[in-house]
């Protein structure tokens, strides 16, 4: 099985069944090693390709020239040979010209924001329907704002959608959505039905997460967490996402560190994370105080953040811890208190120093992540 050899990091793909590999299967593995390989804007010769993945010279011919056809990735431009002399070898990279994605971003309050994107998540088009404080988002609205995206677009250029959802997803189905007041919704199915093309339904912190991955500062273990009306979290390890066996990884914004004299959280619990440091939370409690005050209270939420932090930190020995929020919650106030007190629960001679540092990806990280996810589930697709 020489053409499955690979000895490098595979970005961001779940744990391999153990079963025999069927030849379609292979052709699968293989066009996701090269495809990794290039994405999101890296330029490499077929050679290159070859020699990095351990292929056979024939095997990444043939899925070159399949990727080529479909639009995935394109030539662009030369590498001269080292000798300075003989035919120079064509650079293959990710093509951003000819396929295209829709992404949903379902978890900011009474806004639902949709783009299309071209195969690295770069915004072409954008729209977004404002809902009234008393409206809920349904799938029509998610329907109505597809539709609107794909009014002038040659379907046959739609990879997939991709929805980012505040809650508990399985399978595409919604299971639980706390913000959203869903139980039980099967987004996926509604969406597929009416668009004919693959939808992808992702978690909004882990697509959030992914553009960090890919366009950020972001290494292969990394803790985010996401600061804004609740609170969510997502894991990578050697790249690989951490989904729980619920499917539930990450839902840290009911953890209560203070379960006994914390505030008393909708869930029935105290002490919840989201009662204590969601920006809703701490916003409410800065109404009306002078800025020392604003700055005592900014401080108390980086020193709680990094205390709960503090245990998967260690128990995990990862040593960046992400935070995506806004910029009057997550400072440098913010992030000094915490550095300093997850410094004080973790440093020791066997573990360096972990350190919290602010997302800088900008608004739309969401959506371009949603996208990313879109791409991911079609390189598993035959």
């Amino acid at each position: 099985m020489a053409d499955q050899a690979y000895t490098g990091s595979l970005p961001l793909r779940a744990h391999g069944r153990t079963t025999k590999a069927s030849p379609s299967d292979v052709r699968r593995l293989n066009r996701s090693l090269i495809f990794n390989l290039l994405f999101p804007a890296s330029r490499y010769s077929r050679a290159q390709l070859g020699r990095m993945t351990g292929l056979s010279r024939v095997a990444v011919s043939d899925v070159v020239a399949g990727m080529l056809d479909e639009g995935l990735i394109r030539e662009n431009g030369h590498v001269s040979p080292v000798a300075g002399k003989g035919k120079r070898a064509m650079l293959l990279s990710v093509d951003t010209t000819r396929l295209r994605i829709i992404s949903i971003d379902l978890a900011q309050p009474h806004l639902v924001q949709g783009a299309l994107t071209d195969l690295l998540g770069n915004p072409l088009q954008h729209m977004e329907s404002a809902l009234g404080p008393d409206v809920r988002v349904d799938a029509d609205t998610i329907v109505q704002l597809v539709d609107q995206l794909t009014a002038d677009l040659d379907m046959g250029s739609l990879v997939g959608i991709g929805v980012a959802v505040p809650g508990v997803v399985r399978g595409g189905v919604v299971s639980e959505s706390t913000a959203l007041g869903w139980r039980d919704v099967d987004l996926k199915t509604v969406l597929e039905t009416r668009f004919t093309v693959p939808v992808t339904i992702a978690d909004n912190v882990m697509c959030t997460m992914l553009t960090e991955r890919f366009f950020g500062q972001a290494g292969p273990n990394l803790v985010f967490v996401k600061i804004g009306h609740g609170i969510g979290s997502a894991t990578l390890i050697n790249d690989v996402p951490v989904i729980g066996e619920q499917h539930a990884g990450g839902e840290i914004g009911h953890i209560s560190p203070d379960p006994e004299h914390g505030p008393l959280c909708p869930c029935g619990k105290r002490g919840c994370m989201e009662r204590v440091i969601s920006a809703v939370v701490l916003r409410e409690r800065m109404i009306g105080a002078d800025e020392t005050t604003r700055t005592a209270i900014i401080r108390e939420a980086g020193e709680y953040f990094a205390s709960a932090m503090a245990m998967p930190v260690g128990l995990l020995d990862i040593s960046d811890v992400c935070v995506y929020g806004p910029a009057d919650v997550v400072n440098d106030t913010f992030l000094e208190a915490a550095q300093r007190r997850l410094d004080a629960m973790t440093l020791s001679k066997f573990h360096d120093r972990a350190s919290i540092r602010r997302c800088q990806c900008g608004a739309e990280a969401t959506l371009r992540g949603a996208a990313v996810v879109v791409v991911l589930h079609h390189l598993e697709e035959e």
